[in-house]
């Protein structure tokens, strides 16, 4: 084995791990944390509901329905599923999101100040952090 290799050995075998305290989350930055997850949230909320309705769409689900309404009805001109369309989804899946990107916000930030308010008299979270020594 060469000294190199072996020192890279005896390097990686010396793991220190340090006990840390989180006594602060500044809300700010909780804020700003919560709103690009809340975007991301969205952003996979939008993509979903278009996926799941073009599949829906290409395997017939939305005609089988309609053709279902109709023959319970016994009514052949009626539209059955037409307030399904993908816009109306869309548009739906949109103001779902943008409440949830305002709740999750909000409720962010008020549990940051009330993890701050509470630190006081339950020391904050201990947090194991490890470094490996590599670099």
């Amino acid at each position: 084995m060469s000294a190199a290799h072996e020192s890279r050995i005896e390097g990686s075998a010396s793991v220190e791990t340090r006990k840390v305290r989180i006594t602060r989350l500044d809300p700010w930055s909780v804020a700003k944390s919560a709103f690009m997850l809340g975007l991301t949230i969205a952003g996979v909320l939008i993509v979903a509901t278009v996926a799941l309705w073009l599949l829906l769409s290409a395997a017939g689900v939305f005609e089988a329905i309609t053709g279902l309404f109709q023959s319970v009805s016994g009514n052949s001109n009626s539209s059955g599923v037409s307030f399904l369309s993908l816009g109306r989804l869309v548009g739906l899946s949109m103001v779902i999101s943008a409440i949830e990107i305002v709740l999750l916000s909000v409720l962010s930030v008020i549990f940051a100040v009330l993890y701050n308010l509470s630190v006081g008299f339950t020391g904050g979270i201990e947090v194991s952090v490890t470094d490996s020594g590599t670099k």
